[in-house]
């Protein structure tokens, strides 16, 4: 309850500052980029001269500008709620005089390498890009099949997506916690401000295969054991009856060949 009525602004505020455990992309995005380009490669495809979205990437320039060392020819920075971090920005990347400038409103990229996007992605007017990528920002969306669609029409028809899910509870002590709970319960005392939406892996599933003729998904982290024993607490709609599923933690998502109808 203290997660569900703490404002959004002090937990992105505990969030970058490392009060609270932050993602991965932040603690680590030399790794969180190199784990992109890993997926990318393993599959034939090259990042070079290529158009990148990067969905909810949070307000830091690292994996952005990460991209671009690995030889991507644009990247689009999309966020709908995070301001660029200021403090941190600069720090990292204040002499960075190719790909950054300074001006009245702080550290900005140079547009011919980076843009910034705060619109709403199911509104936004973009050229289609060759890789669409995110870090654990799908189990925070309110509208998962809608922002898929939207995304499924702004990548190239030889285009992918890769996206990381994080499916644990985010008080990450207790993994399956959230799904104890009724969705009255879930929606008016205990989500918390950043949304989770408490989708499964089969959830996923059907969302992509919507709008994408090939959507691959693999299990990366899976707590079966911990599974087992809250099984009767859980509430039955999160059992599928597949426990290797049921039990994943973390997942790892490739869309590709998206379909016409989400244009």
């Amino acid at each position: 309850m203290f997660r569900r009525f703490v404002p959004h602004s002090v937990m992105r505020f505990m969030l970058l500052r490392g009060i609270m455990r932050p993602g991965y992309e932040t603690r680590n995005p030399a790794g969180a980029v190199k784990r992109y380009v890993d997926v990318i490669t393993s599959r034939g495809l090259s990042l070079k001269g290529k158009r990148v979205l990067l969905f909810g990437y949070g307000g830091r320039f690292d994996i952005g500008f990460g991209l671009l060392k690995e030889g991507a020819a644009h990247i689009i920075l999309s966020d709908k709620f995070a301001e660029p971090d200021e403090p941190h920005n600069r720090k990292m990347f204040g002499v960075e005089d190719k790909y950054f400038f300074a001006d009245s409103g702080g550290l900005r990229p140079r547009p011919e390498w980076m843009t910034i996007s705060q619109d709403d992605i199911r509104e936004v007017q973009l050229e289609p890009v060759d890789f669409i990528l995110s870090n654990s920002v799908y189990e925070h969306l309110d509208d998962v099949e809608g922002i898929t669609r939207a995304l499924a029409a702004l990548t190239k028809p030889d285009g992918a997506n890769i996206h990381f899910v994080d499916l644990r509870d985010h008080f990450f002590k207790y993994p399956f916690e959230m799904l104890k709970f009724s969705e009255t319960t879930w929606k008016r005392w205990l989500n918390p401000p950043s949304n989770h939406n408490r989708y499964r892996l089969w959830d996923y599933r059907r969302a992509f295969s919507a709008w994408y003729e090939n959507v691959d998904i693999e299990i990366l982290f899976r707590e079966e054991e911990t599974f087992r024993k809250l099984m009767p607490q859980i509430q039955p709609e999160f059992i599928s009856g597949n426990i290797l599923e049921d039990a994943a933690t973390k997942i790892q998502v490739v869309a590709t060949k998206p379909s016409t109808a989400a244009q």
